[in-house]
Parts: C-alpha cells; sequence; structure tokens
C-alpha cells in the first residue's frame, strides 16, 4: 500500500447540469435544493461524496470480493427465514469482524470521508481527511415545474393513469471547495493511492452518473492545490466568476454562453506561490477560461 497523505491539499471542483435536479430534497417534494435569497441552486458535500462512493463501486469493482477493496457505506442485505432485509450500521461492522483496523485496511470511503463505526458495545468516529463545502452554482437559475402522466393507475378500476411533478433547473454551473486534511489521514489511513481515486471519482464519477434526475451534467474544472505547509487558502469557489458578456445569467444556457473568469483565484494562488508545492487541473474542452480578459488554457505553479 501507499504512503499516508503527507501533505495537505485543496481542491476546487465545477460541473455544469442541464434541465436535470443535482439534487433534490426528500423533505420538499424532491425539489433542487435551492438558496431563495441568492436565487442559486445548492448541492450537499453528501451528495458529492456519493457519486464518488458510487463510481468506486460500479467502475473499480469495490465489491469486498476477494482482495478487493470496500465500500462500507453501501446497502447490504442479509435474510432470515425466507425474507432478505437492510443491514444496518453494526450488522455492517460485522461484516469486518467489528474490528476498526480492519474496516480501516479494506474500506476505501472510511479512510477517505470518514464515519462512524457502531460496534455492540460502542462505536469508533473517524474524522475524515476529506472534506467538501456544500456546493452552490455560481449563476442564478430557477427551478421548473413539469407535469406528466404515469403509467399505471393509482388503483384497480380507475379509467386515468396518474400525475406525476418533476422539479428540474435549465442549467447551472455548480462549485465545490475541498480540502484533504494530512493531521486526520494519519488516524484514518488515507493514502496516496486513495487520494488519486479520489481524484478520478470526483470527475469520471459525475460523468457516470447517468440516472434520469442527473443524466446532464457533466465535469467542468477540477484543480488540485498541494501544500508545503499545513495551510490552505479556502473559499476558492468564491473566487471564481462567470463572464456571460451581454446576456443575463439566468439565460445561459451551455458552456458557449459564458467564461469561466479565474482572474482573482490566480492572484490568490500567485500571492501564497511559496507555500504551494504543486498545481493539477483538469478541465472539459467545452470551458474557456480567462484571466484579465486574456484566454488561458491552463493553471501551474510555473505560470503563476
Amino acid at each position: 500500500m501507499s504512503e499516508i497523505i503527507s501533505n495537505r491539499s485543496e481542491l476546487l471542483f465545477l460541473y455544469d447540469i442541464e434541465n436535470a435536479n443535482p439534487n433534490g430534497d426528500p423533505l420538499n417534494e424532491n425539489r433542487p435544493r435551492f438558496d431563495t435569497e441568492s436565487s442559486t441552486i445548492l448541492v450537499s458535500d453528501v451528495r458529492l461524496k456519493r457519486t464518488i462512493r458510487d463510481y468506486w463501486y460500479e467502475y473499480k469493482g469495490f465489491n469486498g470480493q476477494g482482495d478487493s477493496q470496500d465500500i462500507f457505506v453501501r446497502e447490504t442485505t442479509y435474510e432470515d427465514g425466507d425474507k432478505e432485509y437492510i443491514k444496518d450500521g453494526k450488522r455492517r461492522a460485522k461484516d469486518f469482524q467489528e474490528q476498526a483496523n480492519i474496516i480501516l485496511d479494506k474500506c476505501i470511503d472510511i479512510r477517505v470521508f470518514g464515519g462512524v463505526i457502531p460496534l455492540s458495545n460502542a462505536s469508533i468516529t473517524y474524522i475524515g481527511p476529506v472534506q467538501f463545502q456544500m456546493g452552490k452554482s455560481l449563476n442564478k437559475t430557477e427551478i421548473v415545474e413539469e407535469q406528466g402522466t404515469g403509467a399505471f393507475a393509482a388503483s384497480d378500476k380507475k379509467m386515468q393513469a396518474t400525475f406525476r411533478t418533476e422539479y428540474k433547473i435549465p442549467y447551472a454551473v455548480i462549485g465545490f471547495n475541498g480540502v484533504i486534511n494530512e493531521k486526520s489521514a494519519q488516524y484514518s489511513k488515507m493514502n496516496e493511492e486513495d487520494k488519486a481515486l479520489l481524484i478520478e471519482g470526483i470527475w469520471e464519477g459525475t460523468k457516470n452518473l447517468i440516472s434520469r434526475s442527473k443524466f446532464g451534467q457533466a465535469p467542468l474544472f477540477l484543480l488540485t492545490i498541494d501544500y508545503t505547509e499545513p495551510f490552505y487558502i479556502g473559499n476558492l469557489r468564491q473566487r471564481l466568476k462567470l463572464d456571460c458578456g451581454e446576456k443575463n445569467e439566468m439565460q445561459i444556457r451551455s458552456t458557449n454562453d459564458f467564461k469561466l473568469d479565474v482572474t482573482e483565484l490566480v492572484e490568490v494562488l500567485k500571492a501564497n506561490k511559496e507555500k504551494i508545492a504543486a498545481l493539477s487541473l483538469n478541465t472539459d474542452s467545452r470551458l474557456t477560461m480567462v484571466n484579465k480578459g486574456q484566454i488561458i488554457t491552463n493553471l501551474s505553479k510555473d505560470e503563476l
């Protein structure tokens, strides 16, 4: 296994979504989470973590079979008589003999995101090295209500099919701030290989989240900053702007309608250049970035 994380890192991730629901609120008719004061979309950190977990499980094969890594926080079942039930946390912990060292060795999501391990007589809590701030759209948008009909009747001998209501947003660019804390990694045992799988999971997981409510979202921008000391800049998403030209931000519908203005981000990176060990950037070819009005194609430490 590779070395435990020893340096702090900061993450800035953007993705766009078109005519879909990025994060429905089950307590509000599954409407997209929405900040009414700023007319912006909100996406919970839990949604992003689930995207990454699902990618690890479905595309990397982390299902605990054989020598494979596993995902601790996922739905598993057990049989009792002729019925099948979903396991609770304590039953899940018993899959690993209730041994914390086995869970940390086998379960990448606990090493990366932390979690509460419920045991028979107590519980163990690991603070995850990777923490994300709640995601928020860079542009104002609105919630669109769509009506439709279902395929079946509400009950037997009904003449009409059921009605359904869906809630979507026309378009949004959503940004997440994140930090990888090397101090917590010493306890959870998150290693450099886990970090690489995290970066892959953020990008590829978002791209491969092809459900009915999420189809229409794609990764745009993923910046990883590795620091030389226990430090991070913070609020990176808040230093980005969408340059929409003559369009109102409510009118944008694709990357063709704006440029990503990274001027303020570049300035703060330059101001902290001596504390930065490395920069790594992944962008979608659809995205156009500008710094002080000039188009740029990359961000690297040498160019700061």
